[in-house]
């Protein structure tokens, strides 16, 4: 089995898919109430939240994964220079670096990378290679 989308409300769409579009690398495919998105393997659905603040559960969020600490800095200073709501600093972990942000109609987004993992998480960082072979 294979992730195939995601779907999130947004009390403001076109800022949201924005926002996946411009750092996140997604390309949008259609425009309206939703907004739909493609990613490399999966779909992002963005749904109006017709007007209704959306209340996220405290933890809730979506993860996205970079190769390089390298790669993660560099996004991380283009997010903060464009103004995205920044919910942390870049950190380190023992999970490997990371930082969070806030996506406009408030999805948190955390965005990381496990080349600087401790041994014992490193494990999953190799499916990039599989990921590549399936989309090449």
């Amino acid at each position: 089995m294979k992730l195939n989308h995601m779907s999130f409300p947004s009390s403001d769409v076109a800022a949201t898919a924005t926002l996946f579009a411009q750092h996140l690398g997604c390309t949008v495919a259609a425009r309206g109430a939703s907004w739909f998105l493609k990613r490399s393997g999966f779909d992002i659905v963005i749904d109006d939240a017709a007007g209704r603040p959306v209340d996220w559960p405290r933890n809730f969020h979506i993860g996205f994964e970079l190769r390089s600490l390298d790669e993660l800095r560099a996004l991380y200073e283009r997010m903060s220079g464009a103004g995205v709501a920044m919910k942390t600093a870049l950190f380190s972990h023992e999970r490997g670096s990371r930082f969070f942000c806030e996506a406009p109609g408030g999805v948190l987004v955390e965005i990381n990378t496990r080349a600087d993992a401790d041994a014992e998480y490193r494990g999953t960082f190799e499916r990039f290679d599989q990921i590549d072979h399936v989309d090449h």
